[in-house]
């Protein structure tokens, strides 16, 4: 039985129990503005209650997984609602997390930003040779502990390949990124659709009462902090969100320029999380 509805910038397709959740928004690098992410959080949602699905695929339709936020959402706001923001863009992270059945990332392109924390969060990460995965805000001069890398990055491949990562903005390519664990099998990108679709198959034809409890325990193993990191999260991003170092990478992005960042950095001043 198949099922297949698409809505802004998602489309959903429900087969042989596996439900496809696909960001569909080619034009844009699958780029998340708010309306998407509203629409990623119902699909979420009800793949999570359909007694009919035992396990969810995110995929990307186009040339990349998913470039991250869009950009037309950074315009200058006040801090108390760029927290109510940077909050919600997390709800697909805990929906992910949360939900009982297997998550497969199916990674090719480009997965940045925001893309890449749904990679991280999901259970699997099955991408095509080629793929590369970056956590790339201190280019544009936000945090990197964004949408989920503060706190899944350094479990997933150590504090030290975290660091470098988040630091410096780099992007990891698929063979390094296997090497490392960032992504759970690397495939030639012709073989990839296979490869998702019969690691999907064993999991929608397996114990989903079994695959519940041990993807809760596995969960649960992780710590019991993950919302103190996703607030830290929130707290250091809105504060960048307001920086003139943010405003300047965004302008030298659009404007495909080096960005020429200020030397003073305003986290020397704010001493509110130690």
């Amino acid at each position: 039985m198949t099922d297949e509805t698409t809505t802004e910038g998602v489309l959903v397709e429900i087969r042989d129990g596996v439900a496809t959740v696909t960001l569909n928004r080619p034009g844009r690098l699958n780029t998340i503005d708010i309306p998407t992410l509203e629409t990623l959080i119902s699909a979420l949602q009800q793949a999570a209650s359909d007694e009919e699905v035992g396990v969810v695929v995110l995929a990307g339709a186009g040339r990349v997984f998913c470039a991250g936020a869009d950009q037309g959402e950074m315009v200058p706001r006040e801090p108390e609602e760029w927290e109510r923001i940077v909050d919600h863009y997390l709800d697909p992270i805990r929906l992910i997390c949360s939900m009982d059945k297997p998550v497969i990332a199916r990674l090719h392109g480009d997965a940045v930003g925001g893309g890449l924390g749904l990679a991280l969060a999901s259970d699997f990460r099955i991408a095509a040779e080629g793929v590369r995965l970056g956590a790339p805000f201190v280019k544009i001069g936000l945090a990197g502990c964004d949408m989920s890398a503060g706190y899944f990055l350094p479990r997933l491949v150590g504090l030290g390949r975290a660091t470098d990562m988040m630091m410096s903005g780099r992007f990891v390519e698929s063979t390094e990124a296997e090497q490392i664990g960032l992504v759970t099998k690397t495939v030639p990108a012709d073989e990839l659709d296979d490869a998702v679709a019969k690691l999907a198959q064993r999991f929608a034809q397996g114990p989903a009462r079994a695959l519940a409890f041990t993807k809760r325990a596995i969960r649960r193993s992780l710590d019991l902090s993950m919302e103190a990191e996703f607030d830290y999260e929130i707290f250091a991003q809105v504060q960048c969100l307001q920086t003139d170092d943010h405003r300047e990478g965004v302008d030298a992005f659009q404007n495909k320029r080096r960005p020429r960042f200020g030397r003073r950095s305003e986290a020397h001043e704010d001493k509110s999380d130690e």
